[in-house]
């Protein structure tokens, strides 16, 4: 079955909300926290109970994209210092690749997460990805954008995030964001 067939608009539904309805012409580099787009080209969108149905019919890769504070430069330059990654609720099998979805991406983060979606899709550019971060967050269309960009072809972004999740009463669990390697 087609994904955009898993996945049709249910008009009226209880997970509807305000959306801008034109897509920017390049990513968002600031105020990440308001309207998003209804929309991103190339792209499928899912409410809750869309992706509830997908998730019983595929097995689709989730990244959160939530930003996540890194450790400071003088824990990163020693071994003395401690610092313990922040804990985000999340989706159930959920991988958390915080700070991905920023508009403009350094080399480490661009690197970052180059390497983990070619890790988590095993090189496979057709699998099914779904982005999200919070309700209205830009950090997630500029992740599955990003994705579009870097050939990914079955991208599913879900713009209502954690807190549409958590509003339909759905479990969210803890999730840690996925280590670096030198050069990210």
């Amino acid at each position: 079955m087609a994904l955009s067939a898993l996945l049709t608009p249910n008009p009226g539904s209880a997970d509807d909300h305000a959306c801008l309805p034109d897509e920017p012409a390049a990513y968002r580099t600031s105020e990440f926290r308001a309207a998003v787009p209804c929309s991103l080209e190339g792209a499928t969108v899912a409410t809750t109970g869309e992706l509830l149905a997908l998730l019983e019919q595929r097995d689709p890769l989730l990244i959160d994209v939530m930003p996540s504070p890194r450790p400071p430069r003088i824990v990163r330059d020693s071994q003395d210092h401690l610092w313990l990654p922040p804990i985000r609720d999340s989706l159930p099998g959920t991988v958390w690749l915080p700070n991905v979805g920023l508009g403009v991406l350094p080399v480490e983060e661009e690197n970052y997460f180059r390497a983990n979606l070619e890790r988590l899709t095993g090189g496979d550019r057709t699998r099914t990805i779904v982005f999200f971060c919070l309700s209205d967050c830009w950090m997630s269309w500029n992740a599955a954008r990003r994705a579009l960009d870097w050939n990914y072809t079955s991208i599913v972004w879900y713009p209502e995030g954690t807190d549409g999740w958590e509003a339909a009463e759905l479990e969210l669990t803890e999730v840690s964001p996925v280590e670096r390697t030198e050069g990210q």
